[in-house]
């Protein structure tokens, strides 16, 4: 373990040490505030025996701070950048509850990980803005096997996935990532808190999974209640009516809106996930199909 006596180097210093800088194709902003450390720190870790699984590891220094938490589990680092994976062996390689992995995160098993275990695990990390969503999705479908997920991103995205109906800020991204599981505003970052700093805020949020791995709501095909919700917020000045019909049956779409007794005028963002479920239930496979997988920011 790391003394507490000999804090870890900042980022700073480690890319002073290392020779290195930040790389904007892997939208590298380095975490430098001790107050929001703190506050990852505090929302991922329960017991002292966890497994961590942080995305995106870098220099390390939410790496150690971990490591110094959960002195009778683990922290599985990945990082892609063969740089920072360098950093990260030369600072942390010979502690014994690091586990430093060179992987592309969104290729990287959780469910493999919970398994060897033998118990669910968390995940954490400063997630790149660019691949932000996919990385949560990624997490979301190991649901079963992730007791918590504790994610720093954009104030924004941040903002639309805890956003309630009607509000402007909700849409798809926030419908999906709740359907699943339950999330809370952990703290607020500020830009300064970062070298270099980024042009927007941050915030950081804790995602809990639904017992059992279940929806919110019965779902009778995920894939359907998708495009459902994809649908309801492609376009948002269109009726919720007219939304569906562009990817449904017009019959099947007038003969939801009468079983579910939803009005097919109202807007998409003003419903909520149980009616969103209720209609998806109540239709059949779409006539236009869509790429499968999950929403992406923009269909927020």
């Amino acid at each position: 373990m790391i003394p507490a006596a000999e804090p870890f180097p900042d980022a700073r210093a480690l890319l002073h040490k290392h020779g290195l800088g930040a790389k904007k194709s892997f939208g590298q902003n380095f975490l430098t505030s001790e107050r929001a450390f703190r506050a990852i720190v505090d929302a991922t870790v329960q017991h002292d025996d966890d497994w961590i699984v942080e995305i995106g590891a870098g220099l390390g220094t939410l790496t150690a701070r971990l490591a110094e938490r959960v002195v009778e589990g683990k922290v599985i680092a990945l990082e892609r950048d063969r740089d920072m994976v360098g950093v990260l062996r030369a600072e942390l390689g010979t502690v014994e509850n690091v586990q430093i992995e060179e992987v592309d995160a969104l290729r990287y098993d959780l469910t493999m990980v919970a398994r060897w275990r033998g118990d669910s695990i968390s995940v954490c990390g400063n997630l790149p803005y660019n691949i932000a969503a996919p990385l949560i999705f990624h997490t979301l479908e190991a649901r079963a096997s992730v007791r918590r997920a504790v994610f720093m991103v954009q104030r924004e995205m941040a903002d639309r996935i805890v956003a309630a109906p009607g509000s402007k800020a909700y849409g798809a991204l926030g419908v999906m990532v709740r359907t699943f599981a339950d999330v809370s505003m952990v703290t607020k970052v500020s830009a300064g808190s970062f070298v270099p700093a980024p042009k927007v805020e941050s915030a950081v949020i804790r995602l809990v999974p639904l017992a059992g791995a279940a929806p919110r709501v019965p779902l009778a095909d995920v894939g359907r209640y998708r495009s459902v919700v994809q649908a309801a917020f492609g376009q948002r000045r269109k009726t919720l009516r007219n939304a569906l019909r562009a990817r449904f049956a017009p019959e099947a779409v007038d003969a939801a809106f009468v079983t579910t007794a939803i009005d097919g005028g109202r807007r998409g963002e003003t419903l909520s996930i149980a009616e969103l479920a209720a209609l998806a239930n109540a239709l059949p496979a779409p006539l236009v199909t869509q790429p499968s997988g999950w929403p992406q920011e923009e269909d927020a």
